[in-house]
């Protein structure tokens, strides 16, 4: 058959038969392609945890749809459609595209960061390196998540004609608008800025015991604009990411989970501190919650009429602190009550007057003796 006569031919067809036939042949061909480059794919890269093969398995739909959405809109391009019919399927299939391909970009980001957080570990009991480089692949694929919805969101716009010469026109014209448009997005974009320098500089990490606000708890999870902390009593603390950068706070584990505790008691000048300082050794190696390194009994202060002692007892970490620095008050409190109540304030005193009653008894006149005039009462204790 010439190519006049196909011609001829092709004439008595409609326009929208011949590109619907288009259409479906490049489907087919669009499938064909995207079963070729899975298989090649799979031949290429070997082993199921690196990130080609994990790649394959989570964008084959989204990619397989990515060839067809790209082969439809070459053929919607060409194929005979009336002009108001092709230019809007051209723009829906572009933009189709487009969202597909930002969508292929953040599976792709959250593969690459679960490959490479497989190699650290949380639930051990040293785990600062991990939670170094946990905190870092959070805060950027967060960041980069984001930078990529904005893109495609720009992309996306970009395909219709109104948005993009309204564009050029704000930016050109209404520097004002501009300005207002960016003081107001001042607070998303110095979060994600700060976002950025958290996870360089690293200050806080996830898992980190902190203190807040006069609140203690742990980074529970660091998102693209705040971060959460979990209070020892489960409450939960929202704070920006800004402010780990422009205010001060205490992290307990910047460099390691271990801890001093100290605890306060108050005696009698009088009271053995030799003695108290070995009950507080005995006390604390007695304990699980001791990890060996620092304990120690100093008077650091003299007030009126009591000393006042500190007591220091390390621990591998901030729960353990708490937890011994009670055990310690609570058995040196004890001990004292039990072993020296003279020694605790105002029980020299109490003891004094017990002791001084009996003998003003005895010192008492008899019924036939000649009234005296009482003794004079005991001076309080200096």
């Amino acid at each position: 058959m010439s190519v006049d006569r196909l011609e001829a031919t092709l004439e008595w067809v409609p326009g929208w038969a011949i590109g619907a036939t288009l259409l479906a042949l490049g489907t087919v061909l669009a499938l064909l392609v995207h079963a070729i480059a899975m298989r090649a794919g799979e031949r290429l890269f070997g082993g199921k945890e690196r990130f080609g093969p994990a790649l394959l398995a989570q964008t084959r739909g989204p990619a397989m749809l990515a060839l067809v959405l790209l082969g439809a809109r070459l053929i919607v391009s060409i194929a005979p459609f009336p002009e108001p019919l092709s230019l809007a399927l051209q723009r829906i299939l572009t933009l189709a595209f487009v969202l597909l391909v930002g969508w292929i970009a953040v599976c792709a980001i959250d593969i690459a960061a679960g490959i490479y957080l497989q190699r650290f570990r949380l639930d051990v009991e040293d785990n600062l390196p991990a939670r170094k480089h946990v905190t870092q692949v959070h805060i950027l694929r967060r960041a980069a998540k984001t930078l990529v919805a904005i893109i495609t969101l720009a992309a996306g716009l970009m395909t219709f004609d109104s948005v993009r010469q309204y564009g050029v026109s704000l930016f050109a014209s209404a520097g004002v608008a501009g300005l207002i448009v960016g003081f107001a997005a001042r607070p998303v974009l110095s979060n994600l800025i700060a976002g950025i320098q958290l996870a360089i500089t690293q200050p806080i990490r996830v898992d980190d015991a902190v203190v807040v606000e006069g609140e203690w708890g742990r980074i529970e999870e660091i998102t693209s604009t705040y971060i959460v902390v979990r209070l020892w009593d489960w409450r939960r603390l929202v704070v920006p990411l800004s402010y780990f950068i422009e205010k001060p706070f205490q992290n307990w584990t910047r460099e390691g989970t271990a801890i001093i505790g100290a605890v306060m008691i108050y005696v009698h000048y009088g009271a053995p501190v030799d003695r108290i300082r070995k009950k507080l050794e005995e006390i604390v190696k007695a304990s699980k919650l001791w990890d060996g390194q620092v304990v120690s009994l100093q008077v650091t202060d003299l007030k009126e009429g009591t000393m006042e002692l500190r007591a220091l007892a390390s621990a591998r970490n901030a729960p353990n602190a708490w937890d011994l620095r009670c055990e310690i008050r609570e058995k040196l409190v004890a001990f004292l009550q039990k072993e020296l109540p003279s020694a605790l304030p105002g029980g020299h005193a109490n003891i004094v007057a017990e002791n001084a009653s009996p003998a003003a008894q005895t010192d008492a006149p008899g019924p036939n003796e000649r009234r005296q005039a009482p003794p004079a009462e005991p001076s309080a204790p200096r």
